[in-house]
């Protein structure tokens, strides 16, 4: 190569840095507002599913596992039942 020739990966550089910025000054990200439909009751109840999850992985006999299935179960299901209702409100 000569002295004022830059090599390809550098051309490949510099015309992929300008096409990311002008991309980003652009377009940038677009951000997601969430309605905040989700009363704190939910929310707890979401946080005793997820407790209820967590002791399906520690149990250790089938019966415990079993049980603690179950439970889980019931409180998934009380989770979606809350959450459909607190959405058509």
């Amino acid at each position: 190569m000569k002295e004022g020739e830059t090599g390809m990966d550098d051309n490949w550089k510099k015309i992929k840095e300008a096409l990311t910025s002008t991309c980003w000054e652009v377009l940038s990200r677009k951000k997601h507002h969430h309605k905040e439909w989700i009363p704190t009751e939910t929310l707890s109840k979401i946080q005793k599913r997820r407790k209820k999850k967590i002791a399906i992985n520690n149990s250790r006999t089938r019966t415990e596992k079993v049980k603690a299935r179950t439970e889980y179960t019931e409180a998934n299901k009380e989770v979606k039942r809350s959450i459909r209702v607190d959405k058509r409100k």
